[in-house]
């Protein structure tokens, strides 16, 4: 299902960078680094466990010292006898060494390759993690430019509340000077204006906050808010964001079978070639042979308590995993309703700020001119100015928190908030 709102054009001009330049600059830095070493790291998983189905080779080197005589390899009796009765050179020593080669290879081994089910699973689950990280920091970036936005706008309103009040100090100036007004009218002007510069001051130290927080994900210091463009165009479906959790679920099933898998029968092969030397003890000559063999190993296993409990240990995770699974998902479909819901009341806001803006300049023209004819005190006419810098606030902060819901619902359903970011 599909939603679509042209919910607000923010029209800064640009200020050395655009928002894609901040979403390539977040996919080349440390965190996303981080996400993709993860992946890297399922891949080598992936790889470690399909290794094991391939056989192995080892050049092998052995010396043995024996107290009596051994023999180098099996002798048929017939071909014994016929040595001892012509006192020939016989295969036996006191020290033999050995050279050659051993090869193993699994032939069935069932949890392997289920194993091997649960590793490929595993990275599906770190490249979705990766996306939904990568989603949650660009959605970061947007929010946090919108609260630029808005800093820079409130930061305008209260400029133009100062010069407004610079102004009016002047004629209060030369009626106090003049006797026609009293020194406490302009007492209260310069209180007014001292509280602009605590809330520009208070606004720069936000200010700071919020461009540490991109130079974090990005790299990039900023100078200025980024012009930008919310479209607001989101897709309403399942919900994506659970995408690294549900694969982690299913990888935790196939470690259940994988583990039940350990008690079935395996086979196994197994051979070897060997290089032999030793001196025969009953001539003290030389003897080299070789001896090879080839052969399968059926092990089944009748008892094994470890196997028994790293099941019971498999069920346990993945019953805790399931239940998480179901507590994210109803915290989700409430807080996506919640967000929905939401949306068209501030789209609502934003007319009645914007209406409530020229009202409340419209209000202050007249207060003025009450004031400078001497039929309102000061003290009512600040009030009018504060006034109209609350709506203005009002308004930029409708805007911003469109912008952080719209962000909202597109992580939670793992849009592409590029596409909705222009």
């Amino acid at each position: 299902m599909k939603k679509s709102f042209l919910l607000l054009i923010i029209p800064w001009f640009l200020y050395g960078y655009t928002m894609p330049q901040l979403f390539s600059a977040l996919k080349l830095h440390a965190q996303t680094k981080l996400d993709e070493a993860g992946v890297h790291q399922a891949k080598i998983a992936k790889s470690m466990v399909s290794a094991k189905l391939y056989p192995t080779i080892n050049l092998v080197g052995k010396y043995d010292n024996y107290s009596t005589p051994s023999s180098m390899l099996p002798l048929a009796p017939n071909a014994l006898v016929g040595l001892v009765q012509h006192n020939e050179t016989q295969p036996f020593s006191y020290n033999i060494y050995r050279g050659g080669i051993n090869i193993s290879m699994p032939i069935f081994i069932k949890s392997l390759y289920t194993l091997a089910d649960k590793a490929r699973v595993m990275q599906s689950s770190a490249r979705a993690k990766k996306r939904i990280d990568l989603l949650q920091n660009e959605a970061v970036i947007v929010s946090s430019n919108a609260n630029l936005i808005y800093l820079k706008a409130l930061k305008k309103a209260l400029l133009t509340k100062a010069d407004s009040l610079q102004r009016t100090r002047k004629v209060i100036r030369l009626g106090v000077s003049n006797g026609r007004l009293a020194g406490s009218n302009l007492y209260s002007i310069n209180d007014s204006l001292n509280q602009i510069k605590i809330a520009l001051n208070n606004i720069n130290i936000q200010k700071q906050q919020i461009l540490s927080k991109i130079d974090a994900l990005t790299g990039i210091w900023l100078n200025e808010p980024v012009s930008m463009k919310l479209d607001g165009m989101f897709k309403s479906n399942e919900f994506d964001s659970l995408a690294p959790l549900e694969k982690t679920i299913q990888a935790q099933r196939l470690e259940v079978k994988a583990q039940k898998e350990t008690l079935y029968p395996s086979v196994i092969a197994h051979g070897s070639y060997m290089y032999q030397y030793g001196a025969a003890y009953n001539t003290k000559q030389g003897v080299y042979n070789r001896y090879g063999d080839v052969g399968l190993i059926v092990n089944i296993p009748l008892l094994s308590m470890s196997d028994y409990m790293g099941i019971k240990k498999a069920k346990v995770k993945l019953l805790i995993s399931q239940d998480r699974l179901d507590v994210s998902r109803s915290e989700l479909r409430a807080k996506a309703k919640m967000l929905k819901s939401s949306l068209p009341l501030l789209k609502q806001s934003l007319t009645l700020d914007k209406n409530n803006i020229k009202n409340k300049e419209e209000l202050l023209k007249i207060a003025r001119v009450s004031y400078l004819n001497g039929r309102m005190p000061v003290i009512d006419f600040l009030k009018y100015e504060d006034s109209v810098v609350a709506a203005k606030a009002a308004l930029y902060q409708t805007k911003t928190k469109i912008v952080e819901t719209v962000m909202q619902l597109a992580v939670i359903y793992a849009n592409n908030i590029e596409e909705i970011i222009k």
